[in-house]
């Protein structure tokens, strides 16, 4: 295991090396160990599936379903999620980049110890997602995006863009925000409850004050 830092947030990640994993193709009923390159399991049904210490690259897993399981201490890069539905997974100690999320569901998922760096979340639907671990996302598209019913409490979402993400009944207390592009966030304020922001996107939180108390400006 290696550990990287996000801004205030430790993470335990792989440390995974090829020349020491299994190169398999197939699902199967899980993976420990392995090493998968360019597969495609589009559409596949998963069920309490488990992947362990295993290092995924250009996959594609796109309009899959996958109920209950685990992916612990893995690394997926390039891999493309769009469409799929993940519901009563846990990921752990895992590092997963440049990878697609456009429309994914996620619901009753658990993270402990994710670095999600350079995805794409636009359009996904968060339900009932947990951090119970360090969790960062960075340099992620998460727009147009709907959160709701998650406790992500101090999460990073570092140099994201968040323009359309609507938050609902989110708990992100002390969620560190430095580098986003906040505006047109749609969120309750107090689930912004202790965020740490830059002195640059003090405007962007202003108007989103404004527009939130339907405040008037007036000059005269």
């Amino acid at each position: 295991m290696r550990t990287t830092t996000v801004g205030d947030v430790k993470i335990l990640l792989p440390d995974l090396d090829p020349e020491d994993l299994d190169r398999v193709t197939d699902l199967a009923d899980g993976l420990t160990e392995a090493f998968v390159e360019g597969a495609s399991w589009r559409g596949v049904q998963l069920e309490d599936h488990r992947i362990r210490s295993s290092l995924i690259a250009g996959g594609d897993l796109s309009e899959s379903t996958w109920e209950a399981g685990s992916l612990y201490g893995c690394d997926i890069t390039r891999t493309d999620f769009s469409g799929a539905a993940l519901t009563g997974v846990t990921i752990e100690r895992c590092a997963i980049t440049g990878s697609r999320f456009t429309g994914a569901r996620l619901t009753d998922v658990r993270l402990k110890d994710v670095l999600f760096d350079g995805c794409r979340f636009d359009y996904a639907t968060f339900q009932r997602v947990t951090a119970v671990g360090s969790v960062a996302f960075t340099d992620c598209t998460l727009t147009h995006g709907t959160w709701s019913t998650c406790r992500l409490p101090g999460i990073a979402l570092r140099s994201c863009d968040l323009a359309g993400l609507e938050l609902g009944s989110c708990h992100l207390d002390g969620v560190d925000l430095r580098g986003s592009r906040l505006r047109g966030l749609k969120t309750p304020l107090d689930n912004l409850s202790g965020a740490t922001l830059a002195e640059n996107q003090l405007p962007d939180l202003t108007q989103m004050a404004v527009d939130a108390l339907k405040l008037t400006v007036r000059n005269d």
